[in-house]
């Protein structure tokens, strides 16, 4: 029942949060943290509880003929006559994502707990909603129910980006709806098929990830149905060209929804072609493995030159998670043990960094009035505590040896060199290009001219302030210099993950296949 409650603190968390807004608005602030903080507290305890156990001899379900490490699960019907169960479960990855979720929650109820006034019982419950979407979105082993949760995450982080944005919300948001209702509905049309032809071929009709996932559907009916799948995951990324709802509703939304976006929304486009695109269809991935890592190298280098152009702060943000992100997109189609642990830890590693750098841009905002990069300068003079955090957040996103994006990325690039080697070496480029505009922003924020002559001195940091990037500080550290918490922990689903995907199977390095590839 560990997984019922994990859905159910979020739920009625938010609905107690937005009643005691009726009395005080500090009491719903308060309810929304301890829920955030209860869902990370039994994600952990789970966690805890098997850790030792993690890389070793793991309970397992079988897939016909590969186990799946789940060391939780709930399984009952739910519609019986359509083949629709209520099947939750939680191996290593799900964990892992579980407990980001409820950190970068608790993370973004202390980053609106004094710039939010209006409403905020309704944003407290809409911040809560998202996380209870989300985890059932991490814990789902159905399909129908997957897209369930899948759509449902949809609602609260509209109205977060249009009831509580900046000025251009409402076309923010809209593009925000547009592009990812667009590739939901064409992942719906995919599931179906995929229900249908399952049904004939075996004369089961079900949604059940288990049995799906042996269907060895290939050939064009399988290209087409991966394209819908393909389509959804590519646009949460999101992936070039479907990254254009990004950096609009990055700048308009405000700090909380900035941080609910870059550290898990896009997170699950990475997590859907981990755990349904591939294993569904691997034929028809392989099919497009190379087209796939081609775009991860265009998002790294589009990404990271859009951001170096960028005045707006926090457009310059959203433009490195377009860079950051494609580096998810190579490993993941590099489809090797190496590549996938490093695709988990830059999961995790740019959710605290990006996320820690839209909390910076929200600090400077609300102290300066301004997100205008031009508008800053010698801020490092007035405010040497912000200015460390920022250089710390900086050198993570750019990764600095001895932090966790460095890791990440290092594994994401050694594993696509046995796949593609020119794919690793292009890719590597963006790691030079984001020193650039990561030296230029701390240049021009911290560094510029003329700062010690602005009148006034902005207020100090906050220690609610400091909690949140201290919070992200531990956490890219501890993965840095001790990553195999992390790779041991999911160790067991990734290998199972590639057991499902033989036809993905990477060539060994120097192989005359490797040599082949262009």
């Amino acid at each position: 029942m560990s997984l019922v409650f994990l859905l159910a603190i979020p739920f009625a968390g938010g609905i107690v949060a937005w009643v005691a807004a009726r009395w005080s608005a500090a009491a719903c602030r308060w309810v929304a943290l301890a829920s955030a903080v209860a869902g990370l507290g039994l994600a952990v305890g789970l966690w805890a509880q098997h850790y030792h156990m993690w890389g070793a001899a793991v309970p397992s379900r079988s897939i016909y003929v590969e186990p799946v490490p789940f060391f939780s699960e709930l399984d009952v019907p739910w519609i019986p006559q359509a083949g629709i169960r209520l099947h939750l479960a939680a191996d290593g990855l799900s964990l892992v994502m579980l407990m980001l979720t409820f950190v970068i929650v608790a993370v973004a109820v202390l980053a609106s707990w004094r710039g939010v006034r209006r409403r905020a019982g309704l944003f407290h419950f809409m911040l809560l909603w998202a996380a209870a979407s989300l985890a059932g979105v991490f814990m789902a082993f159905d399909l129908f129910l997957f897209y369930f949760f899948f759509e449902l995450m949809l609602i609260p982080f509209f109205l977060l980006v249009v009831l509580w944005g900046h000025e251009g919300r409402r076309r923010a948001a809209i593009k925000f709806f547009i592009y990812t209702q667009a590739g939901g509905l064409l992942m719906l049309i995919s599931i179906v098929g995929l229900y249908f032809i399952h049904g004939r071929q075996t004369g089961t009709y079900t949604f059940d990830y288990l049995q799906l996932v042996n269907s060895g559907i290939s050939g064009w009916t399988g290209r087409l149905l991966m394209l819908g799948f393909f389509a959804a995951f590519a646009v949460k990324l999101p992936a070039v060209p479907l990254h254009g709802w990004l950096p609009d509703a990055h700048s308009q939304a405000n700090t909380a929804g900035s941080v609910l976006l870059a550290g898990l929304l896009i997170k699950v486009g990475a997590y859907g072609f981990l755990r349904f695109l591939i294993p569904l269809f691997p034929q028809a991935a392989s099919d497009i493995r190379y087209i796939a890592m081609g775009l991860g190298v265009a998002g790294i280098l589009y990404g990271a030159v859009m951001a170096f152009s960028q005045t707006d702060l926090k457009r310059m943000v959203a433009y490195t998670s377009v860079s950051h992100m494609g580096f998810v997109l190579l490993g993941v189609f590099a489809w090797n043990q190496i590549a996938l642990q490093g695709v988990i830890l830059q999961i995790v590693c740019h959710a605290f960094s990006t996320g820690g750098l839209f909390i910076l841009a929200g600090v400077l905002e609300e102290r300066l009035g301004t997100r205008d990069i031009g508008g800053m300068g010698g801020l490092w003079a007035r405010l040497s505590t912000l200015g460390g955090f920022g250089m710390f957040l900086v050198m993570a996103a750019l990764g600095l040896p001895g932090l966790g994006n460095f890791v990440a990325e290092s594994l994401i690039l050694l594993g696509t060199f046995s796949v593609s080697r020119p794919a690793a070496i292009v890719g590597s480029l963006g790691l030079i290009v984001s020193t650039i505009y990561a030296l230029w922003l701390v240049q021009r924020v911290f560094h510029g001219p003329g700062g010690e002559s602005k009148p006034g001195t902005p207020a100090r940091l906050a220690p609610r302030e400091i909690l949140m990037f201290v919070v992200a500080i531990v956490v890219l550290l501890w993965l840095g210099l001790y990553p195999q918490t992390l790779i041991r922990t999911t160790d067991a689903a990734t290998g199972s993950l590639l057991r499902t995907a033989p036809a993905m199977q990477s060539p060994e390095p120097g192989s005359s296949a490797t040599e082949a590839q262009p």
